[in-house]
């Protein structure tokens, strides 16, 4: 079986997908490749990176996490790659392919594990139909923003960063903003949106104006406008808990934070 590549996809990324296509299925430890991520929308362009789901047999898993070097060395001008335990993922190789220069995710799945997904992968390739059974005995859910567990942390993470501005320690403070606006303005407005919730990705697509109010949680390199965007973050995120209906705002909280952001705001 092979899933139609998109008319859409760039050439760099099909041609890619060709070789692997060509080197893959000669590895007889290797059950099949799929394509997940842009791809599955139809909205890939030359920015976009490749994601793709190596499906491997289960006894040589873990032989071919430690060869999956020399496996993606195979497939192109391999120029540099690292394994994704910074995003909790160990399996994925990121890498990085010259002439051209192209960002490819290679994800090595055990064909045990490969029901257990966030997202509908398309199968570019598969031996006997095994990697379309695995498949069918699950379902891709993509995780959803929680609003109690945001409300339990939320006020917690402003008293940290005024905390910050009151220290002077502003580029802490500006990470913390920047993590705000990825763990919770940006999947909750994503998710307000009907779009998928990741970070703030594709943001000034999926909601062009929440994207235009975010931009007030951009501070430059001063207390008092870390303030401002401090208190913008909390402006929208009060206004997007408005959207969800199990939201149990923790009012005490609030209110303690948002006083300690006052005295912050008026001692800088």
């Amino acid at each position: 079986m092979r899933h139609d590549l998109p008319a859409t996809l760039p050439a760099p990324h099909r041609a890619f997908i060709d070789r692997a296509l060509a080197l893959l299925p000669q590895d007889p430890r290797l059950v099949g490749l799929a394509a997940a991520g842009s791809f599955l929308t139809g909205a890939m362009d030359e920015f976009s990176d490749l994601d793709l789901i190596v499906v491997t047999e289960p006894a040589h898993q873990e032989a071919l996490l430690r060869e999956r070097d020399a496996i993606a060395g195979q497939l192109g001008n391999y120029l540099a790659g690292f394994s994704g335990e910074h995003v909790g993922e160990p399996r994925v190789l990121i890498t990085l392919y010259d002439d051209p220069l192209l960002h490819v995710d290679l994800k090595f799945v055990s064909l045990d594990d490969v029901h257990v997904r966030v997202e509908e992968p398309a199968v570019l390739w598969e031996r006997d139909g095994r990697v379309s059974a695995a498949l069918a005995l699950g379902a891709g859910r993509f995780p959803q923003p929680d609003i109690a567990w945001i409300e339990a942390r939320f006020w917690i993470w402003v008293h940290y960063g005024a905390s910050k501005i009151g220290r002077g320690e502003l580029f802490e403070a500006i990470d913390m903003l920047g993590f705000m606006r990825s763990a919770v303005l940006g999947p909750l407005a994503l998710q307000r949106a009907g779009a998928r919730p990741q970070g703030v990705r594709r943001i000034e697509t999926h909601d062009p104006a929440f994207a235009r109010q975010l931009r007030g949680t951009l501070p430059s390199y001063d207390a008092a406008d870390c303030v401002r965007a401090l208190r913008a973050c909390v402006s929208l995120y009060r206004e997007l808990r408005l959207a969800s209906p199990d939201a149990r705002p923790n009012v005490r909280a609030e209110m303690a934070a948002l006083r300690y952001l006052d005295r912050i705001a008026d001692a800088t």
